[in-house]
C-alpha cells in the first residue's frame, strides 16, 4: 500500500515511521489536503490527513478519481471530512478516537493555572528584573466551581484533575457519566445554570451543528463576572466576537485557548515576518488576560505515539480486508 501523508509535521514523522515498521511506502508532504492539492495523491492507495486538511465534497470526488481508497485521520475530530461523500464513493475513512485524553486535559489545566496566577506577566517582569507583585493576584482553585462542558474521555480527565484541586464540579453533556458522579461528585445540570454558577468553564465537546458557537452572547451574559473560559476543543465552539466583547466588558475575566475558529491557514505555520490579516486574532493577542497556544495541546510523546500507532493500525485493518473499529464510513458495495 502506498500512502501519502498530508500536513506532515517534522515532529510527528519519526513516530509515524516507527509505527509503520517499513510495512507501507509512506510519502510525506507538508502541504495540506485541499481540492487543489488532491492531485498529489495520484498513484497512492491511501492518504492520511490532519485536522487542518480539507476533505470537502469536491476534494473527495477528486480523490476517488485518482484511485484513493482510504483516508486515515491523525485526529479525533472529523468535521473537516465530508463523510457522506466518502461513503457514497466507497472511500473508507477512520480517525484516532482516543490518543491521550490526559494531554488535552493537562494542557487545559496549564492554561487555567497560567492565567489565574498571571505566570506570563510575572515571567515577563522577571525577564526585566522587575520583581514587584502588583496586579499579580490570583485565587485558590480549592472550593471554586468548575463547569465541564463535554464529559467524554477528555472532559472526564479534566474532572478528575479539577476534583484533585478541591473544586466543585458541574457538568453538561447529552450523555451523563455515572462514574464522574460517583467518584468526583460532579453534578450534571443545564448549560445555562452551569454558566451562571461556574467560576471556571472548560470546553471539551466535538464540533457539530449542536455545539457550533454554543458559547455566545446569550450565555456569556449570564456567566459569573470574571469567569475564566478555557477552550481546547474546537475553535468554532465559541463565537469569538462575542467572547472578545465579554472580555472587554469584564464579563469574562480571562480566556485560554488552544484552538481558534479561523485557525486554518494560520496555525502550524510561522507568520512572524508577516502578521496574519485577522482582526479577531490580533485583538485577542493584544489582550493581557488572553493566553493562546497554537493547537498543541496534543503534543506529548504519549499522544504522538498513540496517534501514529492507531493510524497505522487503521491501514493494517484495511490492508488485510478488515473493518477497523475506528471507521467513520459505511461504504456501499456498489456505486
Amino acid at each position: 500500500m502506498k500512502i501519502l501523508v498530508y500536513s506532515a509535521k517534522d515532529f510527528e514523522i519519526p513516530y509515524l515511521e516507527k509505527a509503520n515498521r517499513r510495512k507501507y511506502h509512506l510519502t510525506f508532504t507538508k502541504e495540506a489536503l485541499s481540492s487543489k492539492t488532491a492531485m498529489n495523491a495520484i498513484g497512492f492507495d491511501a492518504i492520511s490527513i490532519f485536522s487542518a486538511d480539507e476533505a470537502c465534497f469536491i476534494t473527495i470526488e477528486k480523490l476517488k478519481d485518482f484511485g484513493v481508497k482510504y483516508i486515515a485521520l491523525r485526529s479525533v475530530g472529523y468535521d473537516n471530512v465530508n463523510l457522506r461523500a466518502a461513503s457514497r464513493l466507497a472511500i473508507r475513512v477512520a480517525n484516532v478516537p482516543a490518543y491521550s485524553p490526559y494531554s488535552i486535559a493537562e494542557h487545559a489545566t496549564s492554561l487555567l493555572l497560567a492565567l489565574n496566577r498571571k505566570l506570563i506577566e510575572s515571567n515577563h517582569r522577571v525577564d526585566h528584573f522587575n520583581f514587584k507583585l502588583n496586579h499579580l493576584v490570583g485565587f485558590d482553585l480549592n472550593n471554586k466551581t468548575v463547569g465541564i462542558i463535554g464529559t467524554g474521555k477528555i472532559g472526564a480527565i479534566m474532572s478528575k484533575i479539577m476534583h484533585g484541586f478541591g473544586c466543585t464540579l458541574l457538568g453538561y453533556d447529552i450523555n451523563e457519566n455515572n462514574d464522574l458522579i460517583d467518584k468526583y461528585n460532579l453534578d450534571y445540570t443545564a448549560l445555562k445554570n452551569l454558566c451562571e454558577q461556574s467560576d471556571i468553564i472548560s470546553l471539551h465537546v466535538p464540533l457539530n451543528t449542536e455545539t457550533h458557537q454554543m458559547i455566545n452572547e446569550e450565555l456569556i451574559s449570564v456567566m459569573k463576572q470574571g469567569v475564566i473560559l478555557i477552550n481546547t476543543a474546537r475553535g468554532s465552539v465559541i463565537n469569538t466576537e462575542d467572547v472578545i466583547e465579554g472580555l472587554k466588558n469584564g464579563n469574562i475575566g480571562a480566556l485560554g485557548i488552544d484552538v481558534y475558529e479561523n485557525e486554518k491557514g494560520i496555525f502550524f505555520k510561522d507568520h512572524s515576518r508577516h502578521i496574519p490579516n485577522d482582526d479577531l486574532l490580533i485583538k485577542l493577542n493584544a489582550m493581557p488576560n488572553v493566553l493562546i497556544t497554537g493547537h498543541h495541546a496534543f503534543l506529548t510523546e504519549e499522544a504522538l505515539t498513540n496517534i501514529a500507532e492507531t493510524t497505522i493500525y487503521n491501514f493494517d485493518c484495511w490492508n488485510s480486508g478488515k473493518e477497523t473499529e475506528n471507521e467513520l464510513t459505511k461504504p456501499m458495495n456498489t456505486i
